[in-house]
Parts: structure tokens; sequence; C-alpha cells
């Protein structure tokens, strides 16, 4: 039950009124400005994979280790998907989140998505035929 202390972790050591390493008033204009276009770009490669009626939104908001982006889908019927994770800024060229990462995130969402609606409609269709 230590764990849900803010005083949980090493001897000596407590997470209470520590701020984050990288919070996102720590950030220069140029890193926020490219974050912001890298979750944009998720965001928009998650909407070409899924018909109109899913709805896609991203958020960058602080969390402990820094930085947290989080992209969810909103599926028609079926519960929320979302993806969420830290950019590491020290390895950081160009771009935040690489190409590859945009395509994998956005991917995986689409198809977890569309497995929600799956699930959500698969007890209430009945097959036309067998």
């Amino acid at each position: 039950m230590n764990g849900n202390t803010p005083y949980a972790g090493l001897p000596g050591e407590t997470g209470a009124g520590q701020r984050a390493a990288a919070d996102l008033q720590d950030l220069s204009s140029t890193q926020k400005r490219r974050l912001s276009r890298d979750v944009s770009r998720i965001a928009a490669r998650t909407r070409e994979f899924l018909p109109s009626e899913y709805i896609v939104d991203a958020d960058i908001s602080s969390g402990h280790t820094g930085p947290q982006v989080t992209v969810a889908v909103q599926p028609p019927v079926g519960h929320t998907v979302s993806a969420g994770f830290t950019p590491d800024f020290e390895e950081a060229a160009e771009e935040l989140i690489t190409a590859d990462e945009r395509d994998e995130v956005a991917r995986g969402l689409a198809a977890s998505a569309a497995l929600q609606v799956k699930q959500a409609i698969s007890n209430n269709v009945t097959p036309t035929a067998k």
C-alpha cells in the first residue's frame, strides 16, 4: 500500500512537492512547437486510417517524468482507446517523434478502435447467413 502515497520510493526520497524533470514550462518555444507538430501528425495519421465517425484527439500535459503525450480515439460504439508516452528530448534531432513511431502509434490506435467496435456490436448482430 506504500505505493499509493506521495512518499513512496527510496528511503529519504519522496515525490511530494518535486517538479517533473522537464515540465512544459521548462521547454523552449521550439521544443513546444516541435512536440505539438509531431502529436498533431499522429492524430492526423490516425484519422487517415479511420472513417469520420471516429473521434481522434491529442493532448500534451505535464507528467511526473516530463511532458506526457496522449492520443485517444473514441469509436462510434465501444470504449475509448488511447496511447500515452513521454518523448525523449535528450536524443531528439529535428523530430521528437520519428515518422516510424508516429505510424506505429497511429496504426495501433486505429486497429484497437476498430476492434472496440467489433467487440461492441458482435453480440447484437444476428448473422444473415450461416
